[in-house]
């Protein structure tokens, strides 16, 4: 579980094709403080640290998260948005994160606000019936944000300085993919609404 709120920027520095599965070499600041078997949150996408290799950790994505995320449009030398699971011994900051991207949504614009930037995200809203609702919680790669406008299919979000600077989002442009995981409780309220 995490929180949307990244700790680090990593690097992908090698990525290896296994049968359906890519395994992905990461340098972060942290490596040493990791360990097999934890769980480290990669643009949004929890995965599970397997290996190490001088200062590289290794994770790997199967077919399944790779289908429903961005990892088929990484590249060597990509940044990744980075995020250890989350400790219960302190404040939790952002929303509860599980991990678990639900899909992808696509930057349609970016708007330089002149102190903050915000992104409008179109999404397939047919194929997933996902929904957000103005001042409810968003992850975007990773990161937790707060929806400002909600439209079916699409919403914005602005981004502090602070979150520009210190994410991948200052790399991002138009027609990006990123990978979005909505609130885990408008999910089960739309499920229940459904019922």
């Amino acid at each position: 579980m995490f929180t949307g709120i990244v700790e680090s920027l990593g690097k992908l520095v090698k990525i290896e094709q296994e049968q359906t599965n890519l395994h992905l070499w990461i340098k972060a600041d942290f490596v040493d403080e990791l360990k097999i078997d934890q769980s480290v949150s990669h643009n949004g996408v929890c995965l599970t640290v397997v290996d190490f290799k001088d200062d590289l950790y290794k994770v790997t994505a199967i077919e399944e998260t790779i289908q429903k995320t961005n990892f088929n449009t990484l590249n060597i030398g990509d940044s990744i948005n980075l995020e250890r699971c989350l400790q219960f011994n302190g404040r939790i900051d952002g929303h509860i994160v599980q991990g678990h991207v639900d899909q992808t949504g696509k930057i349609i614009s970016i708007d330089n606000q002149e102190g903050s930037y915000f992104i409008t995200i179109a999404y397939d809203e047919d194929s997933t019936k996902n929904v957000t609702v103005e001042k409810g919680s968003i992850c975007l790669n990773g990161i937790s944000l707060t929806v400002v406008d909600s439209k079916v299919g699409e919403f914005s979000v602005a981004i502090i300085p602070y979150t520009w600077d210190f994410t991948n989002l200052s790399n991002a442009k138009v027609g990006d993919t990123l990978n979005l995981e909505f609130d885990i409780i408008g999910k089960y309220v739309k499920r229940l609404v459904q019922k």
